[in-house]
Formats: C-alpha cells, structure tokens, sequence
C-alpha cells in the first residue's frame, strides 16, 4: 500500500550521487583540442548596422576551401572570445560546465564559446561559422537589449551581409543552444532571403511561460545567476531582473519578448530534449508544433545538453539538415521526428521516427486518485487527503501489469481547497518506482535525480486559455483569480512531456507538494533551481465519482509502433 503521505526531499542515495558530483566539479568529462592549421580566423571582423552601431565577429573557414562556402552563424550576448584557455599544460572551460555536472563525456575545439557550434569541426566539414557578439555584448558596440526587436534585426542585417561576402554562397544557417537557439526564433520570423535553415537547440519560446514564472510561480534560482551572468557580459539598456518585478502576470511585456512562431517558414530542426524542464523543453517543443516551416524537424532525447549536442549522432542530424538546405545536396532525409524513449537515466531502450507530437495513436489514459495513496483506471469512492504545504507532499501510485511506454505531456485535474495559505501554489512530480525505489532521470542544469515529468501552479492564476490544444491546457497568466480558505478550486496542471518505459510490476508515482519536490543543494539537490514555494497552511485534495481527480498519463501500444 502506498504511503499516502511522502516527504520526497529525502530520497536515498545522496551521498553516492555527491561524491559523483563533486568528481565531476573538480574535473568535467570534457577534451579540448587545439585549432589546427587547416582553419582560419579572422577576429572582429566589423559589420555595420544602419545605426552606424558596429558589431563585431569570428570569422572561421577552411584553409582551403573548394568553391563558395555556406554560412553557420550564432549570436549571443555571452562574449565570443571567452575561449578555452590553455594553463599550465591544461584547459581551462567555461565554469559552467562544472557547476551543471556534465554525465557524458564531450569533445571541443579551443575555439568553442559556450553553447556555441565547436567553429573549428563545422569548418573542417566545408562551413564558414561567423560567431558573433550581440548589441552591446563583448567587442560589439551599442547597448543590447535581450530577446529583443532590436536583437532580431541586427541579427537579419549580419546575415545579409554575410551572403554578400566573395567567399559566401549566399546561404545562411543558424545553430546554436539556450540564448543562441533563443535568439534564432525572432530573426527567422522576419525571414531574411538569405536565411535558409535555423536549428534552434534546445530554446524556449515564451520567457513567462517556460523560464522566469513557469506556472505562474516566479523561478529565482538559475533566474537570478542567468541574469547576472548577462548584466555582466553584455552593456544593456534595461535590468530584466527589475522588469520582471514589475510584471508578475504575462502582460504586454512578457509578450513583446515572445516570438510569433507562426512567421517562421524557414526549415527548422529543433531540439527538444526531454532532460530540461525547468527551462527549455516544453518551449523547443512548441516550437515544432507551431511554425509555419513546411520542412520541420525534432530531436529529442534525455542525455546531457551539452554531451549531446557536441555528441556524433547529434552531428550527423544537423549536417544532414544543413548539407541539404545551405549546401543544396542531396543529402540524408531526416524524419520529423527523432524519438528516444528510455527506462532510465543512463540507458535508451529505442531510438524511433515519428511524425508528430503528441503522437497520433496515443491511447489517453486516466488514472483515478483514490483512497490509501492509490490510483486506478476507474474512479474510486468519494475521499480526501489534506497535507502540509511547506513539509509535505501527498503520493498515489499505480503499479503496471505489463510493459508500459509512456511518451507524450501528462496533466493533472484536481479539485484543492487550501486552508490558512497565504497565495498558495502547488507543485507536482511524476516518478518511477522499480524495486522499491525511485529511478533517476537527467534533468535540468546537469541534475542527476530527476522526476520522469513535473509542472506546477499559483492557484490564483489557475484561469485556463481556452484556445489551449486538447491534453495540453495552458493558462492565461494574466489576471487573479480569488483563493478563499475553504473554498474549492478545479485546477489542472500540465506537466513536462516524457518518453519513458515502464516494466511490468513497475509503478508511477505522483508527488503533489507546496513548494518545489527536488532538494535545493549543489552537490545532491537540483542546484540553483529555486521556485517561490507556498508560504504557510494546508491543502486538501477531494474527489468522487462525480468529480473525480485524476492523472491523464499517454500510453503508446507497443504492439503498434511506427517503423
């Protein structure tokens, strides 16, 4: 029988899984090679915008190169030439790589920004990579101004001169992760000529709705050490730190940093790990659902970011996809979407094509909350369970006869009365138990022990946007509702999209607290993720057969698999 209540901050293994950390902190899983002579650099080569603002770039190309050559750019405020650095006989990488514990091992040139393309691998493939320093970041003049208008039209105006350049075949991509797959969404919706094919990496695409206040609920943590990264890398003309403050529901605002999807027509391959949800997952896969591009493309997968996408399979993805849409060969057709399904945290059980998101066969299925921590596919008798916000969390679980694949978003119907909250918010993980005890997932930042999903929720901003798409609700994020104590609320939580199997007598597990589920510790917690938790009081979940609550989690047949 489960334990109706659980305190999930205190899970087993953490002294195992801090002394891996700590391993992977003193020295990252991580080679750096030299630039060979094969490459060439041309440093701040200068562009100048119609503003009479310069900025600045990297230019790479192979020494010798066979005809025109097609472009690679990336674009971020981070500093291009903050570069490995050779001391004392070894490489010094960026400390991020330390802080967010790299569980793979990657391979880069001494040329590699972070998060940027390895310029010196793309050249070595017959590409030109222009690295370039934003508005106001690095060696580039002016004042920046993130996720910006501005941001997107400097951007057009670099490629454009790009393409004009002798050696260019007129035919720009752009690739990068994070802020260089953020900042490719606004400057692709202006579609440029010249910009032929984007591959945002891993990008969200609403900064309200995916990053600073996911769910309503205001992230401070990796939030605050983002922005301070960026107010020290770049000159910028606001704080987006105070500005945040200043618009806690997703006003105009929070709607002037959101790209329209809907103007992106250039070919598209995103990546949309199932490994980033506190960040950018559910953002990378709105990106394929909602762009216009006829030729769009996803992949997906659980590992490490960076491992991965410096990673060989990862590679041959993108140079498939630029080799036919910048270099005009007939190269490998990819398919719309590359799906990786594991059991695990450390093994893939099958790499597959699919066609859409979520997938078509999907077979949505409830499971009940019951009494006795419970779930089951039919509602149960009428029951309650009522819990502390700040030092508990209710549990319910379900128990698989038979092998299980779960790939698709998950949502959670309630119904939640809090008593003696002050603007209460409720967090929710999905777990997967195998032999009485949990099994760990990649997560966000790096973090070893995740959940297989998670979402969360401000009760007062539990209003749903009625245009959301069937089994993924949304919600509005732009007005209060009231939360009276002892007054009951509906609420629905939609949480992160997995692709996870489930063995027979294997069980899922849903975690429902009022603060953040995960440890907040940097050798065995999810470290520096920090959401604002409920302050005070109780919650009480109710149900019956006439309102029932219930988990809808997507199975997907194994016996009907697409080939």
């Amino acid at each position: 029988m489960t334990t109706p209540i659980d305190r999930p901050w205190k899970r087993p293994g953490r002294a195992a899984y801090a002394r891996a950390r700590f391993v992977a902190f003193r020295k990252p899983p991580i080679t750096v090679y030299p630039m060979p002579d094969d490459v060439v650099k041309d440093e701040d080569v200068a562009v100048r915008m119609r503003d009479g603002v310069t900025l600045r770039l990297n230019l790479y190309r192979p020494a010798k190169a066979e005809g025109l050559l097609p472009v690679l750019l990336c674009a971020h405020p981070y500093r291009k030439d903050a570069l490995p650095k050779l001391k004392r006989g070894h490489w010094s990488v960026n400390p991020q790589f330390r802080i967010m514990n790299q569980s793979e091992p990657l391979r880069i040139s001494d040329q590699t920004s972070w998060e940027a393309p390895d310029p010196v691998w793309w050249a070595q493939h017959g590409y030109a990579v222009a690295n370039l320093d934003t508005r106001g970041g690095g060696r580039s003049e002016g004042r920046g101004d993130l996720l910006s208008d501005q941001e997107a039209d400097d951007i057009a105006q670099v490629i454009g001169w790009l393409a004009s350049q002798p050696w260019s075949n007129g035919r720009i991509g752009m690739l990068g992760v994070s802020y260089l797959a953020l900042s490719q969404y606004k400057v692709a919706a202006l579609n440029p000529p010249a910009l032929k094919a984007i591959s945002p990496w891993e990008g969200f695409t609403d900064a309200y709705r995916d990053f600073f206040t996911a769910g309503g609920v205001v992230e401070n943590g990796f939030a605050r050490v983002w922005l301070a990264i960026t107010k020290r890398a770049a000159r910028l003309v606001s704080d987006m730190s105070v500005d945040r403050r200043q618009h806690p529901l997703r006003d105009a605002w929070w709607q002037e940093l959101t790209p329209d999807l809907a103007k992106i027509t250039v070919p598209i391959l995103v990546c949309a790990s199932f490994s980033d949800a506190n960040l950018h997952s559910v953002g990378s896969m709105r990106a394929f659902q909602r762009v216009s591009s006829p030729e769009r493309h996803v992949y997906t997968h659980r590992g490490p970011k960076w491992a991965t996408f410096y990673g060989a399979e990862a590679l041959r993805h993108q140079v498939d996809f630029f080799d036919k849409h910048l270099r005009q060969l007939d190269a490998t057709t990819l398919p719309s979407m590359r799906l990786e399904v594991r059991d695990r945290r450390d093994h893939v059980v099958e790499v597959r094509d699919e066609s859409q998101w979520p997938l078509a066969r999907t077979q949505w299925t409830r499971l009940f909350l019951g009494v006795d921590g419970a779930m089951g596919v039919a509602p149960d008798a009428a029951g309650e369970i009522s819990f502390d916000l700040k030092r508990e969390a209710s549990a319910f679980e379900y128990r698989f006869d038979t092998d299980t694949e779960l790939s698709g978003p998950m949502n959670l119907r309630l119904t939640v009365t809090t008593h003696g909250a002050t603007d209460p918010r409720l967090f929710v993980g999905v777990e997967k138990w195998a032999d009485g005890a949990p099994v760990p997932f990649e997560g966000s930042y790096g973090f070893g022990r995740d959940h297989v999903a998670q979402g969360r929720l401000r009760l007062a901003l539990r209003q749903l946007d009625p245009t959301s798409a069937p089994h993924r609700p949304e919600h509005r994020f732009d007005a209060e509702l009231p939360v009276r104590d002892g007054e009951p609320m509906d609420v629905q939580i939609p949480l992160s999209s997995s692709a996870t199997l489930f063995r027979a007598g294997e069980s899922i597990r849903l975690l429902i607290g009022g603060r953040y589920l995960q440890p907040r510790n940097p050798l065995f917690g999810h470290f520096p993720t920090h959401y604002e938790p409920s302050k005070s009081g109780r919650a009480t979940l109710t149900w019956s057969h006439e309102d029932p609550a219930f988990l809808e989690i997507p199975i997907v047949p194994l016996d009907a698999r697409q080939a």
